[in-house]
């Protein structure tokens, strides 16, 4: 009976390992997806507005936007959120990721 109660043992453990990769694979593939898609949409948006004075003017801001997690709002940053979504209507970005994106210019 130990042999067989060690071999079920061994093979319930065999099970349980594979299932915990597989679910750290989808996990890892699902962030990997979602931080794929937040720089295509980034590096859309810093391609165009490189050499936008409104854009270039509201780096500051943007930086106080970013660090103090969206509380500080600077009037340059607005002006610069209301200017890119004029000009590109069919980006679906948060005001955070392109605050991040304005950072990288």
């Amino acid at each position: 009976m130990t042999r067989l109660h060690l071999l079920g043992a061994a093979a319930l453990l065999s099970l349980s390992t594979a299932a915990s990769a597989s679910s750290f694979f989808v996990t890892t593939d699902m962030i990997v997806d979602a931080i794929d898609a937040t720089s295509d949409a980034t590096s859309g948006i810093t391609h165009s507005l490189r050499n936008d004075k409104i854009v270039l003017a509201a780096r500051d801001d943007a930086a106080s936007f970013v660090a103090s997690e969206g509380s500080i709002r600077g009037v340059r940053l607005e002006a610069a959120l209301d200017h890119i979504r004029t000009l590109q209507p069919q980006l679906n970005a948060s005001d955070t990721q392109l605050a991040q994106a304005i950072l990288t210019l």
